[in-house]
């Protein structure tokens, strides 16, 4: 379903932690393959006023590539993988550097984490890049990531950063994605082929006669195109998260998106912890089960995350990050989750305090052995 016009106020203005994508063609020049540090600076702006207001803001940054290829002299045209991870390992320091200026004069810090497809995909790595990126935020840091190009081959690679940046979005549950481009967004027909073309501002289910509108054309410095920007969609709208495709050539380009709301938004039926709620109860199969006291069940239906103290039972077969069952000492499964311990640390920590995780242990874990963020009530109800 798409309209042509937009009534709502822009959900960038509205969310609380965002995930912006920022396309090669946008910050290194297609002449000569520098960097666009004026474009750069007037971005950085707008991220600072998004801060300055209490919101918290990702960033997954094309350009490695493109900034590397100019100082290995290669020429234009598709590099073999071997110098695409060259071009990869040498642009990523000038990217992390561009970046860390051009934050810092606005006194933000500047964190570079650099990602493969499995940090997106397999649960134990799933949890370690989202608790960090959570981490980062909570100091005020921005997080520029990026994929691994330097050692992702063709078989585990995610290939584009709009798909990319909607798996981190569904990773940290965040309430928007913004996709910054060339073009202003999904169009009604592919613009230069003589037919009427409108820019559809809002969608809020992709359609087969969505699918018919992308033209796949890809981009000259990167490797995405409207294709990508679609499949990023479906992965935003599926984790509750809204998703805009706007044009970032402008100046001050996240401004321009409140002020104008030129863009193309893709609405999601959910909210990103009611996704991710629904994906714990529904999707996952437990692997394990956590048995707990009367204290520890009362606790959790007031909202708290489950402490080791109130759990009296660990069994099962899991890892950290896998899916657990929350039973009562009647044996009735009260919620499930995905536990930050594996079941051998889990046995050794269950029924003492949080303070004393690191005696025990050798190493100081997380207090809880499910947090709240990770846990769903079953029987409908949601912590």
């Amino acid at each position: 379903m798409a309209t042509l016009t937009s009534p709502l106020p822009s959900p960038l203005s509205e969310a609380k932690r965002i995930v912006i994508k920022i396309g090669s063609s946008l910050l290194v020049d297609q002449e000569n393959g520098e960097l666009k540090g004026a474009w750069l600076k007037d971005l950085v702006a707008d991220i600072a006023d998004l801060k300055a207001r209490g919101q918290e803001v990702v960033i997954v940054s094309s350009g490695a590539i493109a900034l590397g290829r100019r100082v290995l002299k290669f020429k234009p045209g598709t590099l073999k993988l071997e110098e695409d991870q060259a071009a990869a390992a040498v642009g990523q320091v000038d990217l992390a550097h561009a970046y860390r200026e051009a934050l810092a004069r606005k006194r933000i810090v500047a964190a570079q984490i650099l990602v493969t497809l499995g940090d997106t995909e397999e649960r134990r790595r799933y949890l370690n890049a989202r608790n960090t990126i959570a981490t980062l935020l909570r100091l005020g840091a921005v997080p520029v990531i990026n994929e691994n190009d330097t050692v992702a081959t063709s078989e585990i690679r995610v290939g584009d950063n709009d798909r990319l940046a909607a798996r981190v979005a569904s990773m940290i549950s965040a309430d928007c994605l913004v996709l910054l481009s060339n073009v202003a967004g999904l169009y009604t027909s592919a613009p230069g082929t003589g037919d009427a073309s409108e820019v559809l501002a809002q969608v809020k289910q992709i359609t087969p006669e969505i699918d018919a509108m992308v033209s796949g054309k890809i981009s000259t410095m990167g490797k995405g195109g409207m294709a990508t920007k679609i499949a990023a969609a479906r992965i935003a709208m599926a984790a509750g998260t809204h998703m805009a495709i706007a044009d970032g050539r402008q100046s001050n380009p996240l401004k321009a998106i409140e002020k104008d709301n030129l863009c193309t938004w893709f609405l999601p039926a959910a909210t990103p912890v009611a996704a991710r709620k629904k994906w714990i109860a529904g999707t996952l199969e437990p692997r394990g089960q956590f048995t707990i006291d009367e204290g520890a069940a009362k606790a959790l239906n007031s909202g708290k995350s489950l402490l080791p103290a109130g759990v009296i039972e660990v069994t099962g077969t899991f890892s950290r990050g896998d899916a657990v069952s929350v039973i009562s000492t009647q044996g009735v499964e009260l919620a499930r989750g995905l536990s930050a311990y594996g079941v051998g640390d889990g046995q050794a920590i269950m029924g003492h305090k949080s303070s004393d995780i690191e005696a025990i242990l050798g190493y100081r874990g997380r207090s809880e052995m499910i947090h709240r963020d990770d846990l769903v009530l079953m029987k409908g109800q949601v912590t």
